[in-house]
């Protein structure tokens, strides 16, 4: 239990962080799952570029980085997918 609570904080965290670097707003539950969307994301396409995994195998400084990496790259593919439907309808 003490885990799970543990990986929610840390992601909410890498959320927060993700969403301030990236000028989006945010709130906690987005925050968290952007955090684990993200570090499934960057499990699949980044871990193996550079060898260090994501806060869903541990938390350490290497896979938060990672996973906030993720994180900020979702963020970006969301907003290019918002951009363009806001062109559509006018």
């Amino acid at each position: 239990m003490v885990n799970i609570l543990i990986y929610l904080v840390v992601a909410a965290v890498i959320g927060w962080v993700a969403t301030e670097l990236m000028h989006r707003r945010s709130n906690l539950l987005l925050n968290i799952v952007l955090a684990i969307v993200g570090a499934l994301l960057a499990g699949y396409f980044l871990s193996p570029i550079f060898g260090v995994g994501t806060i869903n195998d541990a938390i350490t400084l290497p896979t938060m980085l990672v996973t906030l990496l993720g994180a900020i790259i979702l963020i970006a593919i969301v907003s290019l997918f918002q951009r363009s439907s806001r062109g559509r309808r006018r």
